[in-house]
């Protein structure tokens, strides 16, 4: 009788990835979760794979000196993100593996776009993460996720790849993304805050439920293959405004202030983690998504699959 499921093959597992050989940091606003170096990143990739899980999401850790206003070292096929991607496709081809598409892990500005006298410049940010997709795309990303919420990026992205022979690259599109403040340990994770100003100018206003819609619509027209909501939980009705809305499939993404709660919650006893972790991932697949980014994936595979 139950109408919703959940299984390892509905999750997305984001890994956070840092240089150097055996590394492996722990984050203190998340606790389980650790930065892990290429080597240990392919691991645990293998380890995801296994249990069932589709994909795994890369997101790096850079030291300032590689980072720039322009965010050249995004364009370095010899660089962390690409040599990763290019390492975990070779250990594990059948899983597939997602990409980050924004300025900030790489901007000594820690925006997700280009800055310029204290404003976004939207094409020239609009240039630059062309140029990122391309090159992970090369590395052997399946798929790009632009994160950044600049205006047309998606298309531009598309006719750009496209243009290259990547006609298979997929784009999962951070479609509504909130300026929200359950962002906290990933950018604690990233190192990767802003160093001046916030995000709201290109980031969504958590009061507007109808500009999702419009947002999503504008991403699917300039080719989007999935779009997806940032964060989930809070969100559980824009996840179901937009699943009516449109054709193609709706990903929700847990963010880190969401697990970093659960945890801490855990941790204190005031709640079951285990019974927690499965409730949420279940009511954000109630909601309409169809597959979910969460900091959980790999623990909520063993239960599933046990």
């Amino acid at each position: 009788m139950r109408e919703t499921t959940l299984a390892p093959s509905q999750l997305i597992y984001p890994l956070f990835i840092c240089e150097g050989r055996r590394q492996r940091v722990p984050i203190k606003s998340m606790p389980g979760v650790f930065r892990l170096s290429r080597d240990l990143a392919v691991k645990e990739a293998k380890a995801a794979a296994k249990l069932g899980i589709p994909a795994v999401a890369l997101f790096p850790a850079l030291p300032d000196r590689v980072k720039d206003r322009v965010a050249t070292e995004s364009l370095n096929p010899r660089g962390l993100l690409p040599t990763t991607v290019n390492a975990i496709k070779q250990a594990v081809p059948e899983l597939a593996v997602v990409t980050d598409v924004a300025m900030d892990p790489y901007s000594s500005d820690g925006h997700d776009g280009y800055v310029e006298k204290g404003r976004i410049l939207n094409d020239r940010s609009v240039e630059i993460l062309c140029g990122m997709a391309l090159c992970q795309a090369e590395a052997g990303a399946d798929m790009v996720a632009p994160s950044d919420m600049m205006d047309g990026r998606v298309g531009a992205i598309r006719r750009v790849l496209d243009g290259s022979g990547f006609t298979e690259v997929g784009i999962l599109s951070y479609a509504a993304k909130y300026c929200s403040a359950f962002y906290g340990p990933f950018r604690d994770a990233l190192d990767s805050a802003p160093r001046s100003g916030d995000k709201k100018t290109y980031q969504m206003d958590p009061a507007n439920r109808r500009e999702a819609l419009r947002e999503v619509r504008l991403d699917v027209a300039e080719g989007a293959d999935i779009v997806m909501v940032k964060p989930a939980l809070p969100y559980l009705d824009v996840i179901a405004d937009v699943r009516r809305e449109v054709a193609v499939p709706v990903a929700a993404y847990q963010v880190s202030g969401e697990y970093a709660m659960i945890m801490a919650a855990a941790k204190a006893g005031w709640l079951d983690e285990k019974a927690a972790m499965l409730e949420t991932l279940t009511a954000i697949r109630r909601a309409g998504a169809d597959m979910i980014l969460t900091y959980f994936a790999r623990r909520a595979a063993e239960v599933l699959g046990g």
